[in-house]
């Protein structure tokens, strides 16, 4: 049996119609940049996870740099990020030109870990990156309460969490602005590149406008430096049509976590993702950790060779990610070292993502499920 990682063309065939007809329509009005789809989808996101404002831009790394850049972080500043995340999370502050401070992750979580934070806050800092990873919100709370007593900015990375929920408030609107991503293989992705950032704030929702589209609100009178993020008007149709079927897939994947848990919750080799008591989890990944041994290198050699494994059964697997922030070499200067955020580098090192998307069958969990079961009993 073939499982593939995800299946994209999958969801495709299934809203192929509605989604080919929306694309010729931006065809047929020649709208490729921003435009009326890229309108109506900004404004049904923002409806759809309860914020007043929506950017549509060109990736979800351009709305990390957007929001930083917008809250005034410049040369010498520094920005708290979690080590366990993508690059582009640090790419926001970089681009700005300032420090990344890398934080080690909870060990349950995954995200940030609060009670980590204070201690790496100096005169330098002007903001936290809260990123919610996995699909799992981090624990806003206690950011929350860290930045108001630090009189620092709370930004959220939002690429994986499209519909997750804090407490009862969807992601995006729990603190001063928020990216997404809609890279093709997110919750909700585009056929290309795409992005947004949201905000309640108005005249922060005006300066990301100005910022994305070279820094003018009237064409050809740039009231400030900008940048080209604008979003196509194809993106915006493509994800227009999709954002309607988002929930719907949504309960999809947590369906997809409640089988693999029913099949692995009582298997000790590997521990299987927590659901925090305060959070809607919306699985973009499902990562598990092999604890088959004591010793994380030979946890790292088992994880290997259960990769291996499942891809010569046909089962497709993922590593996120297998080199830390912190131990980047474009980060060398910074002066991390190994052993630095153990959380993190447990999970980096003897983590593995198995297959996750809505379509994912239940013949096909209990497929990758029977396999791990036998691996471990050989090994």
């Amino acid at each position: 049996m073939q499982v593939p990682f995800l299946d994209l063309k999958a969801q495709y065939n299934s809203i192929k119609k509605e989604v080919n007809e929306a694309i010729q329509e931006v065809l047929d009005n020649t709208a490729y940049i921003l435009g009326n789809s890229v309108k109506n989808f900004e404004k049904e996101f923002a409806k759809a996870h309860e914020v007043k404002h929506c950017a549509g831009l060109s990736s979800g790394t351009d709305g990390n740099h957007l929001a930083l850049w917008a809250l005034g972080i410049k040369p010498g500043d520094e920005v708290i990020i979690p080590a366990n995340t993508f690059i582009a999370t640090a790419w926001g502050a970089t681009l700005c030109g300032a420090t990344p401070v890398f934080v080690d992750c909870h060990p349950e979580s995954y995200n940030i870990d609060p009670q980590k934070i204070e201690a790496a806050i100096t005169p330098r800092t002007k903001a936290i990156v809260a990123v919610h990873l996995y699909g799992q919100p981090a624990d806003m709370d206690p950011l929350r309460e860290i930045a108001k007593a630090k009189n620092i900015h709370l930004v959220e990375d939002c690429a994986q969490s499209h519909l997750a929920e804090y407490k009862g408030k969807k992601t995006g609107g729990l603190s001063e602005a928020a990216s997404f991503s809609f890279y093709p293989g997110k919750n909700l992705g585009a056929y290309g590149e795409a992005g947004a950032i949201c905000t309640d704030n108005d005249e922060l929702a005006d300066y990301f406008l100005k910022l994305r589209e070279h820094g003018q609100s009237k064409k050809y009178y740039h009231q400030t430096y900008g940048h080209n993020y604008r979003m196509e008007g194809i993106q915006g149709a493509v994800l227009g049509v999709k954002l309607k079927y988002l929930p719907q897939w949504t309960e999809m994947r947590r369906k997809v976590a409640e089988k693999y848990r029913e099949h692995l919750g009582d298997f000790d080799k590997i521990k299987l993702p927590s659901e925090m008591s305060y959070a809607k989890h919306v699985y973009h990944l499902y990562v598990i950790q092999i604890q088959a041994a004591s010793d994380l290198k030979k946890n790292s050699e088992v994880r290997d060779k259960l990769k291996d494994h499942l891809h010569e059964k046909g089962i497709a697997t993922g590593l996120h990610y297998p080199v830390p922030l912190h131990l980047q070499e474009c980060f060398r200067d910074l002066g991390y070292k190994e052993g630095d955020f153990p959380e993190t580098e447990k999970l980096a090192f003897t983590g593995l993502s198995l297959p996750m998307f809505p379509e994912l069958t239940d013949e096909q969990i209990s497929y990758v499920a029977k396999n791990i079961k036998e691996f471990f009993a050989k090994n």
